[in-house]
């Protein structure tokens, strides 16, 4: 008999935010959005992380993300609500408010107001934990103050506090280590352009940035570098060739414009950014529509 999918598995997509053009956000926009990446065979949504903008959301507005994003999911599609904060009662308040909304996990980044010592990043996870979901960390150190390393993630997994991990530093090495002192730990793919080597150490989810504009060519390339046979491995290397100049835009500082541009251009609702996230500069936006007319030329969708 097949296992059931843990709610934390499969291609769960950090979901760009549409405005409208007084940057008010357009929940509509973002339930038919949610909708539309479910239809195309994503397996969740991860509403509230660094490409949902939370950051320059009020608290109303990230409360509502969330709300939304439950409504518009159909059964058996995950919501892995981003509960990333300065500290732990932040980060506890905002885990209670999606256990509320009906989220089905957490996505959580440690405390990242200064650079945290292990006992008080361990602290934060408990936080994180009170509300009863199951908690995928998010390593980010390049653009938080603290990085997971695979001795604390190792010590954070054996208390229960993490179920896996969403490794965004793009150093594929660690996913060994992590998985020699946690052999429980589910290793996500934290970065777009890592997705074939992740794969290939043994992730078992995506925290995806580009399924936003083209699903199917990345939830394809998904499947076949996580299947497990070798010869999925040849088949997911010649669709990485081709789609890894775009998806290299996923880590790169401006990922959230880019992202949004590339969602334009396919016909989707990409928008501008709310500040301080300003306009891509002219040449990186060139080179954001020459990548994406380059993938779309070759039939990627």
């Amino acid at each position: 008999m097949t296992e059931t999918r843990k709610p934390w598995h499969g291609v769960l997509v950090a979901t760009a935010l549409p405005y409208h053009d007084d940057l008010s956000v357009d929940y509509d926009a973002f339930a038919d959005h949610v909708r539309w990446l479910a239809a195309a065979g994503c397996d969740g949504v991860a509403p509230n992380g660094s490409l949902g903008e939370y950051q320059s959301l009020t608290e109303a507005e990230r409360a509502k993300v969330i709300t939304t994003a439950v409504e518009a999911a159909p059964e058996g599609f995950t919501v892995m609500a981003g509960v990333g904060a300065y500290g732990g009662r932040q980060t506890e308040y905002w885990a209670k408010q999606a256990a509320d909304a009906g989220a089905t996990a957490l996505m959580c980044l440690p405390p990242n107001a200064y650079r945290a010592t292990t006992r008080d990043v361990i602290d934060h996870y408990r936080h994180a934990n009170s509300a009863g979901l199951p908690v995928v960390g998010y390593n980010n150190p390049i653009d938080t103050k603290v990085d997971l390393l695979p001795s604390l993630i190792a010590e954070l997994h054996a208390e229960g506090l993490m179920v896996g991990l969403k490794e965004f530093t793009g150093d594929v090495r660690r996913a060994y280590e992590i998985k020699e002192l946690a052999p429980g730990m589910d290793l996500l793919i934290g970065t777009d352009d890592t997705v074939l080597e992740m794969g290939l150490a043994g992730a078992v989810g995506w925290v995806a940035g580009y399924p936003n504009a083209i699903p199917t060519s990345t939830i394809e390339l998904y499947r076949l570098s996580t299947s497990g046979n070798p010869e999925d491995l040849f088949a997911a290397r010649e669709i990485y060739r081709d789609l890894h100049p775009l998806l290299r835009w996923d880590s790169k500082t401006e990922f959230v414009q880019a992202i949004k541009l590339s969602m334009d251009i396919v016909g989707l609702r990409g928008g501008v950014c709310r500040p301080p996230r300003g306009a891509l500069a002219e040449t990186d936006r060139a080179k954001v529509v020459a990548d994406t007319e380059a993938v779309l030329a070759k039939g990627y969708k």
